[in-house]
């Protein structure tokens, strides 16, 4: 009997924090401002990023063309603030739509 208490009790308290949870699921969450890649750091200087494109070094990078910026790479997605997106290189880090790295691809 007592058993069928506990098991009750437990039932009882998931269901009541499941139900409370449901409202909040409409919530849209807040998306937090993201830091822009600074050209100093480790992996974007590994890469060559610059923020301008036309500053890359070509003795450096040689591969880099003038049509190249990180606008029309496949690895860029545009996001909330103007003239600056996501990149797959650099995780949680903002990279300005004018700029260029090593990595860049050809978008589909």
């Amino acid at each position: 009997m007592k058993d069928r208490k506990v098991a009750r009790r437990t039932f009882l308290r998931s269901t009541i924090a499941a139900g409370a949870a449901i409202p909040l699921a409409g919530i849209p969450i807040v998306t937090l401002a993201q830091d822009k890649v600074s050209e100093d750091d480790p992996a974007a200087a590994a890469l060559g990023y610059r923020h301008d494109a036309t500053t890359v070094d070509p003795a450096k990078f040689p591969q880099r063309k003038d049509d190249q910026v990180c606008s029309n790479c496949r690895l860029y997605s545009a996001a909330s603030e103007e003239g600056w997106g996501n990149c797959g290189i650099f995780p949680g880090k903002l990279v300005n739509s004018e700029g260029w790295c090593s990595a860049w691809v050809a978008a589909a």
